[in-house]
């Protein structure tokens, strides 16, 4: 009889102490996650760059990022004028090396040159003094060529951290991401990419082409067409953007502050 009284009471003490267990469980869970929410609340903001612009008129940008071949760059050109569209290009150093003539053609035709990095590279994994390299290089190559030293910078990739925003801005540079990405490299075709476009724009959007996209020859005129009938006025990121008095929401969205 006291064999089973004492085996009774083992099982109780067990079942005490799975429950003290389980108790003391949640307990630690619910204090890390309290204390993840206050250091959030109290973390410092983190940097964005510029993914759109807050603005009540239909202004948008698109963008042609340059890291490769130069096949479609005089048809875009030639596209722009002739829908007087002037756009933003993001150039690499090898692009600017390699075709020179180009770089000063866009220029001279009235769009934003602009810094797309030295040898696009993924930017988060670089020290400051090589971010800062990455930007200077290209960046007085394309100054000696048109005259006029570049204020954007898109990371390649897309990639950032605080650091590489904070160092493009330490160097003169506005950080720009998009927040329409028309995903021409993946070549699904024409209507395709029109549709993409053409159905996420908002007010203040910029959008991501390539200038050695497979099919841009084709849809770069029906994009366009489409915006300017939805009565969007097409304009380099450098006008779209704000220079100062603003902030950024979440989605990296500037506001401008009155």
């Amino acid at each position: 009889m006291k064999n089973r009284y004492y085996k009774n009471d083992i099982n109780i003490t067990i079942r005490l102490l799975i429950v003290l267990c389980v108790a003391l469980i949640c307990l630690v869970y619910v204090t890390i996650k309290t204390t993840e929410n206050i250091a959030t609340v109290f973390a410092p903001t983190k940097e964005l760059p510029i993914y759109s612009v807050e603005t009540p008129d239909k202004k948008i940008a698109i963008s042609f990022d340059a890291a490769w071949g130069d096949e479609y760059t005089s048809h875009i050109l030639d596209t722009l004028d002739k829908y007087k569209v002037k756009s933003t290009f993001f150039l690499v150093d090898f692009w600017v090396e390699k075709y020179p003539e180009h770089v000063k053609e866009i220029a001279k035709r009235g769009h934003d040159v602009e810094n797309h990095s030295t040898t696009h590279p993924n930017m988060s994994q670089l020290s400051a003094e090589k971010m800062a390299e990455e930007l200077n290089t290209v960046g007085k190559k394309i100054e000696d060529l048109t005259g006029k030293k570049p204020t954007l910078f898109r990371p390649p990739f897309g990639d950032y951290n605080d650091l590489v925003i904070q160092t493009a801005r330490n160097n003169g540079y506005y950080t720009i991401q998009w927040d329409v990405d028309s995903l021409d490299w993946k070549e699904f075709g024409v209507q395709p990419v029109v549709d993409r476009v053409t159905r996420n724009v908002r007010n203040g959007s910029i959008v991501l082409f390539h200038n050695n996209a497979k099919y841009i020859k084709e849809y770069l005129p029906l994009v366009i067409e489409r915006l300017q009938e939805d009565g969007y006025e097409i304009v380099p990121i450098s006008e779209l953007i704000y220079k100062e008095n603003f902030i950024m929401d979440n989605t990296g969205r500037q506001i401008l502050q009155k």
